[in-house]
């Protein structure tokens, strides 16, 4: 039986909101790193203010981390979280191979979406005081295909897709751990043994992809990701660095 990490605290609901929300509600008596999962979620969020829908028996969580440093590098905990998230599916699921990153923040399952990962910060200026690491992962149900955005392709989970069942409070534990290592890496390490493992799993890379920006849509060959955790694009125009954006594969 795995233990929980140690330095880490965790708070179990039957029900709430969003994980993100409630975590902004109890900051101020949070004195560690902690972990919030519910059992249900009723209006989650994911990027750009889209709906995260939470099917029973799906994973919905938050970890709260005070991380007082500059926006820069705690945005570059999502590949933290995304390097954990992807790792604990593996242990839970092996299918190494079937299991990929897709930029920015989303794990990818046989090619659809199973997982996505939402940061919000909480500071003053450049200064990151309170970081929420927001998680949503399909276990058991997928969302209706016309209910979420396609940029990551077709919702898929688990259970149908592999035929196993992990119970969400099992995922957390496996997660937590998982987190711990890697948030370990970057903070002994720096980010660059982070990015280069990031890349190994990334999906499309050294491929064509389409990077939509507002209206506008940059296509270009996915080459890196930056120090930073921005794209590196090779287009007909050069090189393109970009920050943020919602990325599109194209059809084979």
């Amino acid at each position: 039986m795995v233990s929980w990490p140690a330095g880490y605290d965790r708070i179990i609901l039957k029900e709430t909101d969003s994980t993100n929300a409630e975590a902004i509600r109890r900051i101020e008596s949070f004195s560690k790193p902690t972990w919030i999962l519910t059992e249900r979620q009723t209006s989650g969020k994911g990027r750009r203010g889209r709906a995260w829908l939470m099917p029973k028996g799906n994973f919905a969580a938050t970890l709260v981390l005070k991380p007082q440093s500059s926006l820069r590098l705690a945005a570059l905990r999502s590949f933290v979280a995304s390097l954990a998230l992807r790792s604990a599916f593996v242990i839970h699921c092996g299918s190494s191979d079937k299991f990929k990153l897709k930029w920015p923040n989303d794990v990818l399952l046989s090619g659809g979406k199973v997982a996505g990962i939402l940061l919000e910060s909480i500071g003053k200026g450049d200064k990151v005081d309170s970081l929420l690491i927001g998680i949503g992962a399909n276990l058991v149900n997928s969302p209706e295909i016309q209910e979420v955005d396609l940029s990551s392709g077709s919702p898929v989970n688990i259970m149908e897709t592999l035929g196993l069942t992990i119970p969400p409070i099992d995922f957390l534990t496996t997660l937590a751990n998982q987190f711990k290592v890697y948030d370990d890496k970057i903070r002994e390490r720096g980010f660059d043994i982070i990015r280069t493992e990031w890349l190994s799993h990334a999906a499309k890379l050294n491929q064509m992809i389409i990077a939509r920006v507002g209206s506008s849509e940059i296509k270009g060959i996915f080459e890196n990701i930056d120090d930073d955790g921005s794209l590196i694009l090779n287009t007909s125009a050069g090189i393109k660095k970009i920050a943020a954006a919602d990325v599109y594969f194209e059809e084979n």
